[in-house]
């Protein structure tokens, strides 16, 4: 197995105590699909594990869209006749729309009651809203607060720069042995919220480090950048990489009580879905699978018709699946320690069979091999069962046709994967089967394209 400590029970605890730490520093922050706040989070993860930064100047193009205005506030409140401030952004930075203009005015309610927002059913929990693509600005807060708010005048500011900057994605990129890549993202734009996502920050850099310290047969590349623009971004600077992704996963809401909830690519039966649902099946009491659908987080551009990667989603609650997603009350109580260790264990399950995975030849497929004189198998006959790993053995080299991967020797075989790939090296080194090269990705919508001379496939 590729990560066996975080695949361990021990292991996987002592990672998700270290993950609640690093969500009560990083909660403080105010992020954004932009601006310092990202920054300063990837600061703290560089603690965890090293990156690699990239800075994408606004303007830069990323297939339909372009990288926006950079945004960094530094208060804003509103206050009333007597300079009591009755919403300010010092005291939760959920109060400001994320995204809003610079602005100094005095109004009355009348004015101000249009760019106010507050959840009448959760009338103590500040809503998240955001206006990244329209010039506009507002304040969320309290719908018991909004109540109680009197004619005016008011006092509202809002001290912040949207101007010419940069997008701020980065990458933990981890040299594998063969050509196959593994594809790991997470977003990093929401501010304090916890679940959503500031547990799949600290999930992702756990799952970082822990790749770094292993020999992946994959190079893997674990991606930590905005929801939709950072991995569009992400995409169109790294389109000569794509046909070699063989598997990945986006990752987030790790740490709601929840059960483990995979999101299959758009394809439902790639090679991620199947290692996936194979490691839930083997590992958790109480799992949900449910198929792609154009909504969701990045594994929509991950899995748009033209790139159609094999990326799949694994999350806790899904979005928009918990009374508490999107306002104040997503908060350090959300989330669990040994909820965040359940969701770790199960990724470092998930990656290692997604990097052991690979299809193989049986190179002397006239009848079985002699493996008892190449010490693989026992010596002594008569037996009523042989050890498991012989059966994982003539498994392998039964269905090493070149059509069977290891997922799918080991759901046809019952074994676990982890035990199959035993199998499957062993037989390598005793040269009794090869690995057969995979295929480019291209998907199909890109191969009618090009074969039609339609348009830019890319785009």
């Amino acid at each position: 197995m590729l990560l066996p400590r975080l695949a361990s029970d021990a292991g996987a605890r002592e990672a998700g105590a270290e993950a609640c730490r690093a969500i009560a520093e990083m909660y403080p922050l105010c992020r954004s699909i932009t601006g310092d706040g990202v920054r300063r989070t990837l600061d703290i993860v560089e603690r965890i594990v090293p990156l690699d930064r990239h800075e994408v100047p606004t303007g830069t193009a990323a297939f339909d869209w372009q990288v926006p205005r950079e945004w960094n506030i530094r208060e804003a409140w509103i206050a009333d006749r007597t300079g009591h401030r009755v919403v300010d952004f010092r005291a939760h930075n959920l109060h400001v729309v994320g995204y809003s203009v610079p602005l100094h005015r005095t109004m009355s309610l009348e004015e101000l009651q249009p760019h106010l927002h507050s959840l009448p059913e959760y009338p103590d929990w500040i809503p998240y809203r955001t206006t990244y693509y329209r010039e506009d600005w507002g304040f969320c807060l309290r719908h018991r607060d909004r109540e109680r708010l009197g004619t005016g005048p008011y006092e509202v500011m809002i001290d912040a720069d949207l101007a010419p900057g940069h997008l701020t994605y980065a990458e933990c990129v981890v040299a594998g042995s063969g050509p196959g890549i593994g594809l790991v993202y997470t977003h990093t734009c929401h501010p304090s919220l916890v679940n959503d996502n500031l547990s799949g920050i600290a999930g992702a850099a756990l799952l970082a480090r822990e790749v770094r310290a292993s020999r992946p047969r994959l190079t893997w590349r674990i991606v930590f950048g905005p929801g939709t623009i950072g991995s569009l971004v992400w995409l169109s600077r790294n389109e000569s990489l794509l046909e070699r992704i063989a598997g990945g996963l986006v990752v987030g809401l790790l740490g709601d009580d929840a059960a483990l909830t995979y999101k299959r690519s758009r394809s439902s039966v790639s090679a991620t879905d199947r290692a996936a649902e194979h490691v839930l099946a083997g590992a958790s009491a109480s799992y949900r699978v449910t198929d792609f659908e154009p909504y969701g987080y990045d594994e929509r551009q991950f899995c748009s018709p033209a790139i159609d990667l094999p990326i799949g989603r694994i999350t806790r609650s899904t979005n928009a699946g918990y009374p508490q997603y999107h306002t104040s009350a997503d908060d350090l109580s959300v989330v669990r320690p040994e909820q965040l260790a359940g969701s770790l264990q199960a990724l470092a399950r998930i990656v290692s069979a997604i990097d052991c995975n690979r299809r193989l030849v049986n190179l002397s497929g006239k009848g079985e091999p002699q493996l008892g004189r190449r010490g693989l198998y026992g010596a002594t006959g008569g037996k009523n069962t042989p050890a498991q790993f012989e059966i994982a053995l003539l498994w392998v080299l039964s269905l090493a046709d070149g059509a069977h991967d290891l997922v799918a020797m080991a759901k046809q075989s019952g074994l676990a994967i982890e035990l199959v790939d035993q199998a499957a090296e062993a037989l390598e080194k005793a040269g009794l089967v090869a690995t057969v090269p995979e295929p480019a990705h291209v998907p199909a919508l890109r191969a009618t394209l090009q074969s039609a001379h339609v348009g830019d496939a890319g785009r």
